[in-house]
């Protein structure tokens, strides 16, 4: 099976290339599994996803810790169904497909999306559930090659180094508490012209 992890900037087109694996593993009769970091991105994902895949016929499904009991259990049996017409084609959550509870019937590729958010326990958790399936990781974070071979020495390396015609650049600074003032300017200026803003912080544990 393939085992690899495509790196890019953000917007490059990541996603569209693990939308066509998707799409190939379903039409030869397999599944597919779609982890990301967060709900809010399994979220996303999902809402694109399956608008663009449900209109071709593949059956898809969200599953994050939020979900209901009841649903859950609908989820695992249709991942688990052996009957290709009724099963769940696509399943895509969060850190829940790695539950106790998750089988699939016919594993054809995982994927999970921001590599570097997820530890090799839990790719490899995930990938064990999916034995005789293809591994596909994805990555924004620039990585240089010899960092990659020792971080991801059991992957191939693919890197999508052009942006989509008309795509705007990204840019990414990092910056200390001397631009703190500055950094709040900006913010102003931007939401003042109509723009949004969102910051993300880590989570402390109340304990």
């Amino acid at each position: 099976p393939m085992s690899r992890i495509v790196v890019g900037d953000v917007g490059c087109g990541k996603t569209a290339c693990a939308t066509a694996a998707i799409y190939i593993a379903v039409k030869n009769g397999y599944q597919a599994a779609l982890m990301a970091p967060t709900e809010i991105l399994a979220n996303q994902h999902y809402n694109e996803l399956s608008r663009l895949l449900g209109g071709l016929g593949i059956r898809c499904a969200l599953l994050t810790g939020s979900v209901t009991t009841a649903n859950k259990r609908r989820i695992y049996e249709g991942l688990a169904c052996a009957d290709r017409s009724a099963r769940i084609d696509l399943v895509i959550g969060t850190q829940a497909l790695i539950s106790e509870g998750v089988k699939f019937a016919a594993p054809g590729i995982v994927i999970t999306d921001e590599q570097h958010r997820f530890g090799v326990n839990q790719r490899a958790l995930l990938s064990e559930k999916n034995e005789l399936a293809h591994l596909l990781v994805m990555s924004a974070t620039p990585i240089p090659r010899s960092l990659a071979l020792v971080m991801y020495g059991d992957l191939d390396i693919s890197k999508i180094t052009d942006m989509p015609a008309g795509r705007q650049r990204v840019d990414t600074f990092v910056v200390d508490e001397g631009y703190r003032a500055r950094l709040d300017g900006f913010i102003r200026r931007l939401v003042g012209e109509g723009g949004q803003v969102y910051v993300v912080c880590p989570a402390v544990d109340s304990d």
